[in-house]
C-alpha cells in the first residue's frame, strides 16, 4: 500500500519523476577534465574522495567524475574512461545492483577496482603507462575548514611517493574547483531541486516549532521532509534559546543530555542542508517562537540590507571580494556585530567572506578562551562567472540577539537567481503551543 503524504508539507513537492543526469551531462564533465588537463599540461588527474557519512560541505570530487557512491579515488587519463576506485566490497555488490535496475552508471564494470589503498593507486597508474607522468592530484590542497592542509593520508601518500619516483603529482585542486564551479543546464535544474526541498524543511520546522515543543521534534519534522523527497539532507546546525549565539550541530546530538523544550519568546537559529545528485543548496532559518524581540527585528534589518546588496552583486564579472565588501557595507554603519561568514560558495564550497575577531570578544565569557583572529576572505580574486552557487547568508547581531537569513543564489548571465527568498527573513512559528 502505498503511503498517504498528502498531509505533509513537502508532498507538494512530489512528482511522477525527478531531475536526472543524462549522458551529455556525462560527457560535459569528462570533456571538460580533459580540456583542464591539455591546459595544465597533465597526462592524468588522480581525485581522492571523502567517504559517504560526513555532513554538509563534504570532498566529493569523485562524484563528479562518477555520478555514484561517494568515497572512491578516481584516476583519468587524458585519453580514455575514468577508473574507479572502490573503498570496499559493498560498493561493487552495489554497483552491479543498480545496474541490474537500469539506473544510470557513468562507470563501467571493467573500470572499476576493487581496492583504494596506496598499493592500488600505484598499481593502477602502473595499469595506465602512468609511472613518469605528470598528474593532477585533487586531495593535496587546502579544503579549509575541515582539511587546512588536504585531505589524503599522509601514510597513504609517502607510499605512492616511494613507489612511483619518476612520477611527477601536481597540486591542482583550487584550478580544477573554480573550472567545475560553473554548473551545466542539468545541474542547475538538479540544485533548483535541491532548493525547494530545502525550503519544504524549514516549512516543516516553522510548522512543528510551538512553546512545549522538543527541538528534537522540529528537528525531526524538517529531516523528515527531506527524506519524502527521496533526499539524504546532512545533519543540520540547529540552536535554540531567548537568544542563542552558536552555529553547530545541536549538542543533544553528540554527548548525552536531555533535550531542550521549546518556551515562548524563543529563537531557533537553523542551517539547513540540501543535497541531490552531489548538488548542494543551504537555507538559514531565524524562527521567532512569538513576536520578535526589538533587538532581534533590528538586526534582520541590517541582515537584509546585507542580503539585498549581495544579490545585487552577485554578478559575472566581480570578484568575490568585491562582493563581499558590499555585502558588509551596511554593517560599517551599524552599532552592532557580525557574528560570522555572510557568504560562501557551493558546489564545491572553496571561498568564504571573512570576518573580524571582534565578533567573538562580543560575547560574554569569550574572554576565558583563547583569543581569535581575524578571518580573511577566501579567494577574495576568483571572478564570478555564470553557473556559480552561493549560500548567502548574512548575519548581524544587536548585543545576544542574532538573525542569520538567507539561502542559496546562482549567478545568472545578468541578474541572479534567488532559489530561497523565503529564508531571507525572520520566521513566525506556526506549530500548536502544549
Amino acid at each position: 500500500m502505498t503511503p498517504d503524504t498528502s498531509h505533509h508539507p513537502a508532498a507538494a513537492l512530489i512528482t511522477d519523476g525527478s531531475p536526472s543526469y543524462s549522458t551529455s551531462e556525462r560527457d560535459r564533465r569528462w570533456d571538460l577534465a580533459r580540456t583542464f588537463m591539455q591546459r595544465e599540461g597533465l597526462d592524468a588527474l588522480l581525485v581522492y574522495g571523502e567517504h559517504e557519512d560526513v555532513g554538509p560541505a563534504p570532498f566529493a570530487y569523485d562524484t563528479w567524475f562518477s555520478n555514484g557512491r561517494a568515497g572512491t579515488t578516481i584516476v583519468l587519463p587524458r585519453h580514455g574512461e575514468p577508473l574507479s576506485l572502490f573503498p570496499m566490497e559493498m560498493f561493487t555488490k552495489d554497483h552491479l545492483e543498480s545496474a541490474r535496475r537500469g539506473d544510470p552508471s557513468w562507470i563501467r564494470p571493467a573500470c572499476i577496482r576493487s581496492s583504494r589503498d596506496s598499493r592500488a593507486i600505484v598499481d593502477t597508474l602502473h595499469e595506465l603507462g602512468l609511472t613518469q607522468s605528470i598528474i593532477g592530484v585533487i586531495g593535496l590542497d587546502p579544503y579549509p575548514p575541515w582539511y587546512p592542509e588536504g585531505i589524503i593520508p599522509y601514510r597513504m601518500w609517502n607510499a605512492v611517493l616511494d613507489e612511483l619516483p619518476a612520477a611527477t603529482f601536481r597540486p591542482v585542486g583550487m584550478a580544477f574547483s573554480q573550472l567545475i564551479m560553473a554548473l551545466g543546464d542539468e545541474e542547475v535544474g538538479i540544485v533548483r531541486h535541491s532548493a525547494a526541498i530545502g525550503d519544504a524543511m524549514v516549512r516543516a520546522m516553522v510548522e512543528a516549532a510551538a512553546p512545549g515543543v522538543l527541538e528534537s521534534e522540529v528537528y525531526a519534522a524538517g529531516m523528515a521532509a527531506g527524506y519524502l523527497q527521496g533526499t539524504t539532507p546532512a545533519a543540520m546546525h540547529f540552536w535554540s534559546g531567548p537568544a542563542p549565539l552558536a552555529s553547530g550541530l545541536p549538542p543533544w546530538s553528540y554527548r548525552p543530555q536531555n533535550v531542550r523544550i521549546l518556551q515562548d519568546g524563543d529563537v531557533i537559529s537553523a542551517e539547513v542542508f540540501s543535497n541531490v545528485g552531489g548538488r548542494h543548496s543551504q537555507h538559514q532559518a531565524t524562527i521567532s517562537l512569538g513576536e520578535p524581540h526589538a533587538e532581534l527585528l533590528r538586526a534582520e534589518q541590517i541582515a537584509r540590507e546585507a542580503y539585498e546588496a549581495g544579490l545585487d552583486a552577485l554578478r559575472p564579472g566581480r570578484t568575490f571580494g568585491e562582493v563581499v565588501d558590499t555585502i558588509r557595507a551596511p554593517y560599517l554603519n551599524a552599532d552592532g556585530w557580525e557574528f560570522g561568514p555572510s557568504i560562501h560558495t557551493l558546489n564545491p564550497m572553496i571561498a568564504a567572506s571573512g570576518f573580524p575577531r571582534e565578533a567573538s570578544r562580543t560575547m560574554v565569557g569569550a574572554d576565558a578562551y583563547p583569543p581569535e583572529v581575524d578571518r580573511p576572505t577566501m579567494a577574495s580574486d576568483m571572478e564570478l562567472v555564470s553557473g556559480m552557487t552561493f549560500a548567502l547568508e548574512p548575519n548581524y547581531a544587536y548585543g545576544k540577539h542574532l538573525a542569520y537569513l538567507g539561502g542559496t543564489v546562482i549567478v545568472g548571465d545578468d541578474d541572479p537567481l534567488e532559489l530561497n527568498p523565503y529564508t531571507a527573513q525572520i520566521l513566525r512559528a506556526t506549530g500548536t503551543q502544549r
